[in-house]
């Protein structure tokens, strides 16, 4: 059974001088191009919230450390024999290896939670309407990311001012090296919206990706999605709770920005650009599945198990 995985990785990258996740990465491919070894699960390995669960990836790490005992050992030891199998064949001081890796740990920590306060802040949000009552038709929400503890300890609210009332929803945000990742719930509630969007960038002006979710208002539930855009702001959205709504078909988002401080140059392009964007998913520029095509699968299916029960 795998053990201190995380401490074994960061020892590892200590005495390969490999300074990011990325370049640790590299070094398992340098001895196997092959290798099991994942970039996107990285992260979990060296936080101790999970470990490799193939055994190529151990055998990889033995190759890489040059070592003569196998994959298997590597898993298995316990942190202080691990430690001197390494620190003896590099000829290593076992004292200066292990505090090299806290060094290292503590920049690495830093830059999560420098990443994660940059994202704080308030964004006002575009996206398709989902609800067949509105098609064509894009409607504005607003996204607030506040800190707490914790190495990413975020979390999002994001309201929507809808004709039936206020829509507020709450939840994690989960930075990752592939991407950023928001689950809120609507509070006091049952809705619940996942967004699944690009990795933020410095300055971080803006987020976008995808928005997955039920259609709020309508005659039936359709699982939807749609593009969404996030433009941060400045200062927070004035009067956020009644602050949203559905534009017109024609409505200007720039326009829109303008009115909350965000004044771009050459607002008709930044309309055509953004528009693009947000409507570059096919007919009606959101993805429902109508119901009626769910219900004949759904018969068929049904019928079938029936007629086989017990």
């Amino acid at each position: 059974m795998a053990q201190h995985v995380a401490q074994k990785l960061r020892l590892t990258s200590a005495l390969l001088g490999t300074v990011t996740r990325k370049d640790l990465a590299a070094a398992f491919r340098a001895v196997n191009p092959r290798t099991a070894f994942d970039l996107g699960r990285a992260d979990k390995w060296l936080q101790g919230r999970a470990h490799p669960r193939e055994l190529s990836v151990y055998e990889d790490w033995a190759k890489l450390l040059q070592l003569e005992q196998p994959g298997v050992w590597i898993a298995e030891s316990d942190l202080p024999s691990f430690t001197a199998a390494v620190c003896a064949r590099h000829g290593m001081d076992r004292g200066a290896l292990e505090r090299l890796a806290a060094q290292q740990f503590e920049t690495s920590a830093h830059d999560d939670r420098a990443q994660s306060i940059a994202l704080i802040g308030s964004y006002a949000c575009y996206s398709r309407a989902w609800s067949p009552y509105y098609r064509g038709q894009l409607i504005k929400g607003s996204l607030s990311i506040e800190g707490g503890p914790g190495v990413h300890g975020l979390t999002a609210h994001y309201r929507e001012a809808l004709p039936t009332g206020q829509l507020v929803l709450g939840g994690p945000v989960t930075p990752a090296k592939r991407g950023l990742y928001v689950h809120v719930r609507e509070v006091g509630g049952d809705a619940q919206f996942f967004f699944s969007l690009f990795p933020q960038s410095q300055p971080g002006s803006v987020l976008g990706g995808y928005m997955c979710g039920t259609a709020i208002i309508g005659p039936e539930a359709q699982p939807s999605f749609t593009r969404i855009l996030m433009v941060r702001l400045r200062d927070p959205v004035p009067g956020a709770p009644a602050w949203g709504g559905y534009l017109l078909p024609q409505g200007s988002i720039a326009a829109d920005l303008a009115a909350l401080g965000i004044a771009i140059e050459n607002p008709e392009a930044v309309d055509r650009l953004v528009s693009r964007f947000l409507g570059a998913d096919g007919e009606g520029d959101v993805g429902q599945i109508p119901p009626a095509e769910f219900r004949a699968i759904l018969d068929r299916f049904d019928r079938h198990w029936l007629r086989h029960a017990g």
